[in-house]
């Protein structure tokens, strides 16, 4: 069984070790979202990996941890420390990004091999897994090239919580601490990949032996164990989103109507052709072919998955649950149809096998895996109107820039020693990324790298990321023109888009200087930086004599404030010092981003806090001469509930593991 596993598996290693030098042997990725996503390390090596931590840098303020799915970071963070702090931050993150690119491939590979005992039938489907792009946020394009690393570490874990089920699934034992652990690294990786993780236990509980006594019995525990686990972050996730004020924004660009999706899947034959295979797994079971439980049970999950979709997409929008939008849910079913179709056809070679005697049996192997490749080669290009391949077979070494490509081509280390220097206060970039060809198409490529300024210059900052949901980012997007709505509504378009278009709701163009000195001076911003193709709309700075004549270094234009504007001083872990000089009595800004967490004291006691409508810290004081406020972020009753949570989960994981010893 080992060699039949062990030889198909190494032209399979061949072609991805290849393929991952080809695209990422010249260095850390610089392109799109990677360098926010390097930050996210950074964040969680410098402050810890407390997802309720502040991070000053980006938008006045955020627990980044929080609100972002922590367990790729968690890992980088093990390993940082593992290796006593000698690795830097790049060369974990490239790390993690080698592994998030093979481990797909590999998990599947594993799974497959498993279920249909020849390491060939199991080839084409690892491939597929492996190379797959088709608009999938966990695929080669977007989940690697565009640097949604956690979307696709936790899609990669999926087939590997499949494995520690099959046991059970077969009648060989009960489930123990294995499925319950993957159960929680995929919620904490990603919760795209949660209703996919709990519909794989599910139907492993429904197909295993045992009767419905023990399936409830096993399915509470792996289900609730695993949740609980992850508890220390989903409870406070969950209960920050559902309790008002919200301190984030769902990310509902995307068109999860089910025309919209139906229309993306018939576009792709190769999709189309996993579709087919699946149907004819379950014509040969009507048919009377018997498949195994664990073919059955993984042919199961893209049926079940689809009804989920379906469902979401059609009461989602309508009930506004848009944290999990349907689109975001089709990677999931995507795995499936390539799992459940690979089994199913392996299942019908070997009934043809059988009924022709055809012997031996591993030449019928081989000849499926070579015409199942070709089909999935004939069958990889793009669709007419979109720009991405069904399966990436080979990458474009330029479609690949580094951190270093990028800065070093557009004079960054210039742009951030300009903003290391005085006066203080945030910067505001006016565009989200730098572009990385020319053009005006707002998909053109592009590179979030000054996403990294705090990092760089210790120097917070507006703007200048991808998208992201937090209250002062929506504020960003779209201004006070939206009111109250623009701190709740969902984020509708990309801040691509919004570049060099728009800021604060309102185009560069039709900007305001009062206005916009308004509300920079209510951020706190002292900077302001543009690229050079923006300066026709620049009017509101190159007329108001506050923002002085730009300096030009590389594409930008760095756009100062003569006077400084004090930011909150930080005094210790999660605290900060604020000296508020004459207060009139009443709400004061604190130039902080709000959050739940915030406690605030004066000499007097505690002081009340809410939030503003920037979005920003407003804390009530008396009126006097002047009043020194001190501000703590810390735990709160979600917190700590969801921490004692993942503790017990941790204790009932423990004892079922010593009985199972015992």
């Amino acid at each position: 069984m080992l060699f039949r596993l062990l030889v198909p598996a190494i032209p399979l290693t061949v072609y991805a070790v290849a393929w991952g030098w080809t695209a990422l042997g010249r260095g850390v990725p610089g392109g799109d979202d990677h360098p926010g996503q390097l930050y996210r390390l950074i964040h969680a090596i410098t402050l810890g990996p407390a997802p309720w931590h502040w991070n000053p840098g980006w938008w006045a303020g955020y627990p980044e941890l929080q609100y972002y799915p922590p367990g790729l970071f968690y890992v980088g963070a093990l390993v940082h420390y593992l290796a006593l702090g000698f690795l830097s931050p790049g060369a974990i993150y490239l790390g993690l990004v080698w592994l998030v690119f093979l481990l797909p491939g590999a998990s599947a590979y594993v799974l497959l091999g498993r279920v249909l005992g020849h390491g060939w039938l199991a080839l084409p489907g690892a491939f597929l897994v492996l190379t797959l792009s088709a608009e999938s946020r966990s695929g080669i394009e977007e989940g690697l090239r565009w640097g949604l690393v956690a979307a696709r570490l936790g899609w990669a874990l999926l087939p590997l919580l499949a494995l520690s089920l099959l046991p059970w699934v077969e009648g060989n034992g009960r489930p123990r601490g294995a499925p319950a652990l993957l159960l929680a690294a995929v919620a904490l990786s990603h919760p795209a990949h949660l209703p996919a993780a709990l519909l794989l236990a599910l139907l492993a509980g429904v197909v295993a032996p045992g009767g419905w006594r023990a399936w409830w019995r096993e399915m509470t525990l792996v289900v609730g164990v695993g949740l609980g686990l992850a508890a220390f972050w989903l409870l406070p996730l969950i209960a920050h989103l559902a309790l008002g004020p919200p301190m984030a924004l769902p990310l509902a660009w995307g068109d999860a109507s089910p025309s919209a999706l139906a229309s993306s899947f018939a576009r792709r034959p190769l999709l189309l052709a996993l579709l087919a295979a699946n149907i004819a797994g379950w014509l040969g079971v009507a048919l009377g072919i018997r498949p195994p439980r664990r073919v059955l049970w993984l042919q199961a999950l893209a049926p079940v998955l689809l009804l989920v979709i379906a469902a979401d997409a059609v009461v989602g929008e309508r009930a506004d649950l848009l944290w999990l939008p349907a689109d975001r849910l089709v990677d999931g079913f995507l795995l499936a149809l390539i799992l459940g179709g690979c089994a199913a056809v392996a299942v019908l070679v070997r009934a043809g096998v059988a009924r022709y005697e055809w012997n031996p049996p591993w030449a019928a192997a081989g000849i499926a895996t070579v015409l199942g490749l070709t089909i999935a080669v004939l069958l990889a290009g793009a669709p007419p109107g979109s720009p991405e391949p069904s399966v990436s077979l080979w990458p474009r070494a330029r479609d690949w820039p580094t951190s270093q490509d990028v800065v070093r081509g557009h004079r960054l280390e210039s742009l951030w020693d300009l903003l290391a220097r005085p006066p203080r206060g945030r910067v505001l970039f006016l565009r989200s990324s730098v572009p990385l060809e020319f053009g005006r198409d707002w998909w053109r490529a592009h590179s979030h790298i000054t996403s990294l300024t705090p990092v760089v210059t210790g120097r917070e900052m507006l703007g200048g990321t991808f998208t992201h949901p937090s209250p002062v980012a929506g504020f960003f997007y779209r201004g006070l023109s939206d009111g109250p709505a623009a701190l709740t509504a969902p984020v509708r378009v990309l801040a691509e888009r919004l570049d060099g278009v728009s800021v604060f709701g309102r185009a560069l163009a039709r900007q305001q200087p009062d206005e916009f000195s308004r509300l920079a001076a209510r951020l706190r911003v002292t900077t302001v930086v543009a690229l050079d193709e923006d300066m026709p709309a620049l009017g509101f700075l190159t007329a108001d004599p506050e923002w002085g004549i730009p300096a030009r270094t590389g594409p930008f234009l760095v756009f100062n404030r003569a006077a400084p504007r004090p930011l909150p001083e930080k005094v210790g872990a999660d605290r900060y010092f604020v000296f508020v000089p004459r207060p009139e009595g009443g709400w004061v800004s604190t130039g902080m981003a709000w959050s739940p967490l915030w406690r605030a004291r004066t000499a007097a006691g505690k002081a009340p806090t809410r939030q503003g409508e920037l979005g920003l810290l407003e804390v009530e004081l008396p009126k006097g001469p002047g009043a020194e406020l001190t501000l703590h972020h810390r735990p709160g009753a979600a917190e700590w509930a969801g921490a004692l949570v993942s503790l017990a989960a941790a204790g009932v994981l423990l004892l079922r593991r010593r009985a199972a010893l015992a």
